[in-house]
């Protein structure tokens, strides 16, 4: 997903202050358990310097420590558990994918990786530190990714039925910048607890449409995935956001406050921050056929990797043809029996990893062995083409805004549940109760 690359560095530098500013102290202290893990006061300490150096270089105001102690440690233990998750699963990000999402990652932010270096060490972080704290983010991304795709089912006919909407409307839609306050309903809140969070909500409203910073009232008080950013989800257009999102959002435009209206999880305020014209559908289609070797407990990446190594050789040489070794070898059974053959798709529909490299492998030629969340393959693109059928562009664009919504809405149920069944305990209020 690319949305945890727009703001990978400001978490890697939130993550990071710990290691940067907290040398061991004999006052440290674990502040809380997360399952088998420990979260020290030094972290939370750490993260929330790095958070008023962000503010400060975007001349953002902020809310006392404590209630940005409060974010902080929310953001932790997720990360802790997404961490205690990715190593269940057995997920590691090597060295050469961790350069790639560095590189690419400078060069979203239009510098070299020099300078993304001097920008780490004018915050007092070490390079060293950083690539170690971006492997965190990747991991716990890695494992949140393969846990909600296992919970998203998308029917043919629901794909169908968004189609033939979409296929009414012109190939254009109108994108909002959208940012988000939530105040939070715990499970099983008594009426007046309702009552009393409703009010807090509709004064948070009065308060915004007579000026106050929306940024600073998010900070302050939203419990919501994006409060350490302010509250601010970004470009999105209404079929791309969380539903009760696009249900709020109707004809109001820039500067608009919407609500507070209620969901199952508590009271919602959303702003319109900016509306932006309008987008037409465009579909690249590309044929591709590919070999997967899964790994397992006996089968190593690395001996995976070698298999797909002499897989290619043979090929190259001629010896075998690639439907045959697909036939015998690919752990896809779809393709498999098509010789590897995908057919023509465009590449969003396929896993980040897989999706660049058939986006620049040139026409014609087989890859090196590389890695996704599936295993390891070789592909080999056998053609590319524009497409302007408006049936095939619809229905993939109705796939891939099916797929955001759930993937979004499943995320969030995920990390909840996630967190529900997790041990977590502070060890001073442990020791005031005993």
């Amino acid at each position: 997903m690319k949305n945890w690359k727009s703001s990978l560095l400001g978490m890697v530098l939130m993550g990071l202050a710990a290691g940067s500013y907290a040398a061991p102290q004999e006052m440290d202290r674990v502040v809380t358990i997360v399952n088998d893990s420990v979260i020290l006061q030094s972290d939370v300490d750490a993260m929330l310097k790095t958070v008023r150096m962000n503010a400060a270089g975007q001349n953002q105001g902020l809310p006392p420590d404590e209630v940005l102690s409060k974010q902080i440690m929310d953001q932790l233990i997720i990360e802790q558990l997404q961490l205690q998750q990715a190593a269940q699963f057995g997920i590691r990000i090597d060295d050469n994918r961790l350069d790639q999402a560095i590189n690419q990652l400078a060069t979203e932010r239009k510098m070299t990786l020099a300078q993304l270096q001097q920008q780490l060490a004018s915050y007092g972080i070490s390079y060293p530190m950083f690539r170690e704290q971006m492997r965190r983010e990747m991991t716990a991304s890695e494992a949140r990714n393969i846990q909600v795709r296992r919970r998203i089912n998308i029917l043919p006919q629901e794909v169908d039925n968004l189609a033939k909407q979409l296929s009414q409307q012109e190939q254009k839609g109108v994108r909002y910048n959208v940012s988000h306050i939530q105040l939070r309903l715990e499970e099983g809140a008594s009426a007046q607890q309702r009552e009393t969070v409703a009010k807090e909500a509709q004064q948070l409203v009065n308060q915004l449409k007579e000026g106050a910073d929306f940024a600073n009232m998010a900070y302050s008080y939203s419990n919501g995935p994006k409060a350490l950013q302010g509250g601010e989800w970004g470009w999105m257009r209404k079929e791309e956001m969380p539903t009760i999102f696009a249900d709020q959002i109707t004809t109001q435009g820039n500067g608009a406050i919407i609500g507070p209206f209620r969901s199952g999880s508590g009271y919602h305020i959303l702003k319109i921050n900016k509306v932006e014209g309008l987008e037409t559908v465009s579909v690249t289609e590309v044929n591709a056929r590919h070999i997967l070797v899964k790994t397992s407990l006996i089968l190593s990446d690395d001996a995976a990797r070698k298999e797909l190594m002499e897989a290619r050789r043979q090929i190259m040489a001629g010896e075998r043809t690639f439907a045959d070794v697909a036939q015998s070898l690919s752990a896809d059974p779809g393709s498999a029996v098509n010789g590897g053959d995908l057919g023509w798709q465009t590449p969003d529909i396929y896993v980040p990893e897989f999706k660049d490299k058939i986006e620049s492998l040139p026409q014609g030629m087989i890859s090196e062995p590389f890695q996704t969340v599936h295993g390891w393959h070789i592909v080999e693109v056998m053609g590319r083409r524009d497409v302007d059928r408006t049936d095939a562009a619809v229905k993939n664009r109705a796939y891939r805004i099916l797929f955001s919504r759930k993937f979004n809405e499943e995320a969030q149920a995920w990390l909840q549940e996630l967190r529900a069944g997790a041990f977590i305990e502070k060890p001073e209020l442990a020791d005031e109760q005993s």
